[in-house]
């Protein structure tokens, strides 16, 4: 044979070889996608990602550093290893995590290891039924049943609170597999046990600052999440949260100084409190001190300061919830004028009163009139008037009767209702007492300090001005120091004033 012939007959294998290989590949192109979600769970997250949402998705680098390090977890609970460590992952709201943790990640271990049982919480049962039901979406859809046709939800145990895992064989020939049990923090879990528990979200933003629901979660993590193990060496618990206050699930369990801990903080920007990422390494990921440059750019994280406040960004963006100490105000931003702003004026003018108790208490009765303006560069919060005095209640009740009549019928007024009885039927007088005026009672949320963290925003950016009036000096003095001055009844008048100024809508008063 010819070396010409001899080559010509290597090329037609060749080319022959080429052409059973891409029909083979063809031909088992799902099976190919099913072994690679098998052994990535970023891959999966992939390409299950339009089961669930229409969004384009963004894969910025954390979530594919987050899927392998849940995958690692797993595996090795998978193996029955002894546990190593639980996860607990800060990170801001928005950037997928809840998709990740409490959606995908179950239904990857049921393709790898069927029998795996799992249970999830958050802070209401119906964000943890919502996440479980997707998932369950995820099992029923058709891209599934196509990769994993051996993988189905048991029908005789299918409600979105608990439903099991079963593994065809063949026809005649089934596994029971593992379950999913969603509840709510503080919720029954008698009878339940899982190999992992994952705890999302545990505390609700709105409520984070009472002590009632931290020590509510907290305890249920500690008395009740802790026993819900069906390896206490080898099951694995996995929170991930948004920072919301120091002694909050994430505080409350690094406090406790346990070797057996792995934190991953991620931050939303290093430009604040670089000191705050864990691991530190992962500093080089971040552009230009941005944890996800493309959705949580500068100027949205600054509108979210805008809407959070300083407290509340710095512990949901920030990762670092420490309530501003003195100084919380910058009170040389503060511009004193005689004339108010050149601009649009936004809303009805405002007064809101922070009503003492008696007369001789220390503390003072404080009414804070307020505008807001569209200036041409700018909005602008106009503090007009602070009447402020320490008067008996009829006296009190006869002086804010006589500011309503000079601040006039377009002004808005709100009282602050003390909580129990006494601060309703004080409400009530006040009410009556201002009848014929647009009077409403008012009941904020959370401790001062978080309260006048919106209206200190405002202060800080430069969008506050005060009228010139005899009552300037003891108003900055009180924001200057706060919250370590001694009185703080125009801090608060202040606070209840802005936030009700800056309310995008306005609830319906029946």
């Amino acid at each position: 044979m010819t070396v010409a012939k001899s080559s010509k007959i290597g090329f037609i294998r060749k080319k022959h070889y080429e052409t059973d290989r891409i029909q083979w590949l063809r031909q088992n192109e799902e099976h190919i996608r099913a072994e690679y979600c098998r052994r990535n769970f970023f891959f999966f997250l992939q390409t299950f990602w339009e089961e669930i949402s229409e969004e384009t998705p963004i894969w910025n680098w954390h979530i594919e550093y987050l899927c392998d390090e849940l995958q690692i977890l797993a595996e090795r609970v998978a193996q029955g290893l002894p546990r190593q460590y639980d996860l607990v992952i800060n990170i801001p709201p928005g950037t997928t995590k809840s998709t990740i943790c409490s959606i995908m990640f179950p239904v990857w271990c049921w393709i790898n290891w069927y029998w795996m049982k799992f249970i999830t919480t958050s802070y209401s049962s119906s964000l943890s039924l919502e996440h479980a039901e997707t998932s369950r979406d995820i099992v029923r859809s058709i891209t599934f049943n196509n990769l994993f046709p051996d993988i189905r939800i048991r029908s005789d145990k299918d409600t979105k609170s608990n439903y099991k895992i079963v593994k065809y064989i063949n026809k005649n020939n089934t596994k029971q597999g593992g379950n999913r049990y969603s509840t709510s923090v503080g919720g029954t879990l008698t009878g339940f046990h899982a190999h992992i528990i994952i705890n999302d979200d545990p505390i609700n933003p709105l409520k984070a600052v009472s002590t009632v629901e931290l020590n509510n979660a907290n305890r249920f993590l500690d008395q009740t999440l802790s026993t819900r193990k069906v390896d206490k060496a080898v099951t694995a618990t996995i929170m991930i949260m948004q920072r919301l206050h120091q002694n909050d699930p994430t505080g409350h369990v690094l406090d406790k100084k346990k070797k057996n801990i792995k934190h991953i903080c991620l931050p939303g920007e290093l430009h604040t409190n670089p000191n705050i990422l864990q691991p530190p390494e992962l500093a080089e990921q971040y552009t230009d001190k941005l944890l996800d440059p493309i959705r949580m750019p500068l100027h949205v994280l600054k509108d979210m300061e805008s809407d959070l406040g300083q407290y509340g960004y710095a512990g949901q963006v920030g990762q670092n919830p420490v309530p501003p100490g003195g100084g919380m105000f910058k009170v040389d931003k503060l511009q004193i004028v005689d004339e108010l702003p050149n601009g649009k004026e936004m809303i009805d003018p405002i007064r809101y009163w922070d009503k003492a108790g008696t007369a001789d208490g220390g503390a003072y009765t404080v009414g804070l009139l307020l505008r807001k303006f569209k200036t041409q560069y700018d909005e602008k919060y106009v503090v007009v008037d602070v009447c402020r005095g320490q008067w008996a209640t009829n006296e009190r009740e006869s002086r804010m009767r006589e500011v309503a009549e000079n601040d006039g019928m377009r002004t808005r007024i709100y009282i602050e209702q003390e909580p129990g009885s006494g601060g309703k039927d004080s409400i009530s007088a006040s009410l009556e007492n201002l009848s014929g005026f647009r009077a409403w009672a008012d009941l904020p949320r959370g401790n001062k300090t978080f309260r006048a963290d919106p209206a200190s925003v405002r202060v800080n950016r430069g969008q506050v001005v005060l009228m010139r009036g005899p009552w300037n000096a003891e108003f900055i003095s009180e924001l200057a120091y706060f919250p370590f001055s001694t009185n703080k009844d125009q801090v608060d008048a202040f606070s209840g004033a802005m936030a009700k100024a800056m309310q995008k809508k306005r609830a319906r008063v029946h």
